[in-house]
């Protein structure tokens, strides 16, 4: 793929062409620009910033103009990555109008699409935020906005018949019009199956290899502060011990007078300092 902008149509492309997709959950300016700098592809503002962000205890408090508040700060640092807002509790769920106003607000704040979690009553909503020319991504399997319903974070589609519900809910989203579709915490051998029958590339999470692509949280990915870390995240760093370590230094260094040094101090003529 190119390194020019991404575009849910180059998403389909790389499906089409074996080409795995890389998505990464961003929710300030700082780790935008470092995700759209490494070359991920897509840049979702995900409603998780209510955990990881703000260390509440699930996402359910997070509200349509706090995602516009943080989609205009991802904005500002994302350029290439198709970025994309996710529509929080309760914005899809009181009709039409109001569904399409608030999406409207994250693609105002500089989203190129949006994130819908659930199948059943939301394909019709997706249908009306296609017709209306916001592009879609579906999110099934656990879904974090349904978290009481669920009973839980717990792994969803095992069964025969869950299975099926699924792998129907994702095929009605794709007929809806999903431009891709987020599988979270979903059984490996089924998630394959999704992939293979749906023609909208498929995201995982939680969900195995056999996925169009994958996506994680930066902060889970960084290795940043986090009250449960899921089995499904892989970390690639200790950021959190980076940065406890690098503030001991300066608390270390301010106590015992090392900082600031006059290469951090700025000077005047002594001379201006006589009539004082």
């Amino acid at each position: 793929m190119s390194a020019g902008k991404v575009t849910v149509t180059q998403l389909k492309q790389m499906k089409e062409a074996g080409e795995k997709i890389t998505a990464v959950a961003v929710f300030d300016y700082g780790f935008g620009k470092l995700a759209d700098m490494a070359g991920v592809d897509v840049a979702l503002v995900g409603d998780s910033l209510g955990m990881t962000f703000r260390g509440e205890e699930n996402t359910l408090t997070v509200t349509v103009d706090e995602m516009a508040y943080h989609t205009k700060a991802v904005r500002r640092g994302v350029s290439r990555a198709l970025l994309v807002g996710d529509m929080p509790f309760l914005s899809c769920h009181l009709g039409v109008e109001e569904t399409l106003k608030n999406a409207g607000k994250l693609v105002a704040a500089g989203a190129e699409a949006v994130k819908v979690e659930g199948g059943g009553k939301m394909i019709a909503v997706v249908e009306a935020l296609v017709s209306a020319g916001i592009p879609v991504m579906g999110h099934l399997g656990l879904t974090p906005q349904s978290i009481h319903q669920l009973g839980g974070y717990k792994i969803q589609g095992r069964g025969k018949e869950k299975a099926l519900r699924m792998m129907e809910e994702a095929q009605a989203l794709a007929a809806a019009g999903v431009f891709s579709l987020v599988l979270e915490c979903v059984p490996a051998q089924l998630a394959e199956e999704i992939t293979r029958a749906i023609p909208a590339p498929t995201i995982g999470i939680g969900a195995g290899p056999a996925c169009d692509g994958q996506i994680l949280v930066a902060y889970d990915l960084l290795g940043m502060p986090s009250k449960v870390t899921p089995k499904f995240v892989k970390k690639y760093a200790d950021l959190a011990g980076v940065a406890s370590h690098a503030m001991g230094e300066y608390i270390a260094e301010t106590k015992h007078g090392v900082f600031p040094g006059e290469e951090h101090s700025y000077t005047t003529q002594p001379r201006h300092l006589k009539a004082i």
